[in-house]
């Protein structure tokens, strides 16, 4: 059964030996690009073009055209590349120079048998005139493919210049002059008439999801959204709300077999309309249009829907959509607090002036005065209040749309997606540490989202110093709490990472967190039982060192290969309990060097542990806390936005009292890890 992509869905891959057919309807040029786990192409020779068709494993058209077939051999690709670009672009002599002007191109992965695998029609294309279409891919030793579709008004140049390499004008000049050469070759195939010969064509766009949805890219492809978070992240240039969907499913089409490939659109008349109906499925009956938006009432709103952002993928709309939440509620609240405060400010000024009139010291025409100020001050917090809670409605509504429809990384615990979990194939671009609320409205909360990789540690403060309701907790039932966040985030990342993927080491040294990390003990997701003790400590602390020693020789010296066979190159999670206990000078020099250069070779700390009682050990403790994120176990205040400076109060995404859902997560995990391994 063919699988349909949209922008940023993947596929997997059952055969090694392939062909990628692409159809443009007007001459286009294609090629491939090999890159390496990062996607990075490393030279000229990494790139498969009409001027040198063929590498190992890969061998495409020496000219122009509007129909290609580039052959692929997975098993024959270098071990060095793990991921294949196609490419297509417009010749630069002659022909249309946009791709918004031409039919969409229509790609599709078949078997040699002719067997359709997957396709992806590249929609939403205006200025670019170069777009990478697919990408294959490795994980976990089998191969995918996802469709991509970021174009580059730039062209071949800054399509090549993204992908790392540096001689992209050069050999983007060499392409186009291998091309000029074959140009006489690559004619448009004349279109058929309805009694089987061809003719032109030309046709209003089709009403659908994908319309619209250039404004996920830009004039130097997709827009690639920066992590926003109230710790100091400079935000994007632009928010996200209310930016249009990216790609969705187009409704209305008709599967038609393999051999209609020869039906194909040509290029538009010039100054015409369009057509972006799919190239292989011009038989096929017109696309109805999408169900019509439930009326809106003239001055209200317009009803929130969940993924209504920029992105490539639903994951990444709703990740900019609950930012863009986070700025509007701190923009919203940063406008209240103006108002009230100019409010205030006015007031004080009306009163001293009534008090500084000798007339207005007795008698009513003072408290008239009084009465007045105190009037204006009621109504300009009122009009304040009104605009702020209309804000607020809107949010609130959003937020009630949002919530249900985020992914599992996303996701509370008491979310129902939690229920239907299985281990995922890839991990997600962000995960959810808590949530955060203002003062103003405790009521509505935002999804605290960290981007993936973690760019550094988490410290989770046990103590009860400015939190905002530890002081009234006994100090043991707050170290419980502590250690509970911890484990509830450790699963977490556990269970939206692929298996295998994410690798959880503990430290215990005097076992007082036995009773929390019971979950992670049982269900076999450690990768060794907690370690106690000085010598436990010491061990668990030389291997990791070792580990991020190693990589990152690895890494500078460009020899991943020669990295010792038994070692795990997943991502490592260290949660170290009672901190400072059990940790000697070396200990703690070890500790403080992985949480330095461990995150940029994949290691990780999560800390559990009194801030004030470890400061008491010395300076030396003192930039390690200021490293990590700290978190707590109970709502405290201590986050602050970059962009108006808000204290947010942060409260951590605890496991419902009574729920089993993290064991029963933990024991698919254990279980995928045991068939992974």
């Amino acid at each position: 059964m063919t699988a349909e992509l949209v922008r940023g869905q993947n596929h997997p891959l059952s055969q090694a030996r392939l062909e990628i057919r692409i159809a443009a309807g007007t001459p286009i040029v294609a090629g491939a690009t090999l890159g390496d786990e990062h996607g990075t192409v490393h030279g000229v020779e990494w790139v498969v073009h009409p001027g040198a068709p063929t590498l190992p494993g890969l061998e495409v058209s020496r000219q122009a055209a509007a129909d290609h077939r580039l052959a692929v051999d997975l098993g024959a690709v270098p071990e060095a590349v793990h991921r294949v670009h196609v490419l297509l672009a417009l010749p630069s002599a002659g022909g249309p120079v946009r791709f918004g002007a031409v039919a969409a191109p229509f790609v599709a992965v078949t078997g040699l048998d002719g067997t359709e695998l997957a396709s992806y029609t590249i929609t939403g294309l205006d200025a670019e005139s170069a777009v990478v279409a697919l990408e294959l891919y490795r994980r976990q030793g089998a191969w995918k493919v996802r469709a991509v579709g970021q174009g580059y008004a730039g062209g071949l140049t800054e399509l090549l210049t993204d992908q790392g390499l540096l001689q992209a004008h050069q050999l983007a000049n060499t392409i186009h002059e291998a091309v000029a050469q074959g140009l006489a070759r690559a004619v448009t195939p004349p279109a058929r008439t309805a009694d089987g010969d061809r003719a032109r064509q030309t046709a209003t766009p089709a009403p659908g999801p994908e319309q619209g949805s250039s404004a996920t890219q830009g004039a130097s492809g997709a827009v690639s959204p920066q992590p926003l978070s109230p710790y100091g992240t400079q935000p994007p240039s632009t928010s996200p709300q209310g930016a249009p969907a990216a790609d969705g499913p187009q409704p209305g089409h008709t599967q038609v077999p393999a051999d209609a490939s020869a039906a194909q659109p040509t290029a538009p008349t010039v100054g015409g309309p369009i057509d972006y109906s799919h190239p292989r499925r011009q038989n096929a009956a017109p696309p109805p249009p999408p169900p019509a938006a439930p009326p809106v009432q003239p001055g209200q709103p317009a009803r929130p829907v969940a993924g209504d952002a920029t992105g490539w993928s639903m994951d990444e709309r709703l990740y900019n959509q609950v930012w863009g939440m986070f700025e509007d509620l701190a923009r919203s609240t940063a406008a209240y607090r103006s108002a009230v405060d100019f409010a205030d400010s006015r007031m004080e000024k009306e009163l001293d002036a009534a008090l500084a009139d000798p007339r207005h010291r007795i008698g009513g025409q003072g408290d008239a005065a009084r009465e007045a100020a105190r009037a204006k001050h009621a109504q300009l917090v009122e009009q304040a209040r009104a605009a702020y809670d209309r804000d607020l409605g809107q949010l609130t509504a959003e937020s009630e749309v949002v919530e249900p429809a985020l992914p599992l990384a996303y996701a509370r615990w008491d979310n129902p997606v939690w229920h239907g979990y299985r281990v995922p194939f890839e991990a997600p671009m962000a995960v959810r540490l808590g949530d955060l609320h203002l003062p103003e409205c405790p009521e509505l909360r935002i999804p605290m989202l960290v981007r993936l990789p973690l760019e550094r540690g988490l410290w989770i403060d046990s103590g009860a110093a400015g939190s905002l309701d530890g002081s009234f907790l006994d100090p043991h039932e707050l170290h419980r709490l502590a250690m509970d966040t911890a484990v509830a985030l450790a699963a977490r990342l556990l269970a939206v990472h692929p298996a295998g993927d994410y690798t959880l080491h503990v430290i215990d040294p005097a076992g007082s967190g036995a009773q929390a990390l019971a979950p992670l003990v049982w269900t076999g997701v450690l990768a060794a039982p907690p370690a106690v003790g000085a010598a436990g400590v010491a061990d668990v602390l030389a291997r990791l060192t070792e580990r991020v020693d190693l990589v990152q020789m690895a890494v500078r010296g460009g020899a991943a290969d020669s990295l010792p066979p038994g070692l795990d190159t997943s991502e490592q999670l260290l949660i170290v309990n009672d901190f400072p206990h059990g940790f000697d000078d070396r200990a703690v020099t070890q500790l403080r060097y992985l949480a330095d250069e461990g995150p940029s070779v994949g290691v990780h700390l999560m800390m559990v542990a009194d801030r004030e009682e470890a400061s008491a050990y010395g300076p030396l403790l003192d930039p390690l806390w200021r490293s990590l994120m700290r978190l707590t176990p109970v709502p405290d205040d201590h986050l602050a936005d970059p962009w108006v400076g808000h204290a947010w109060t942060y409260e951590p995404a605890l496991v419902p009292p009574g729920s089993q859902v993290v064991q029963q997560v933990l024991n698919q995990v254990a279980e995928a890890r045991t068939k992974y391994t």
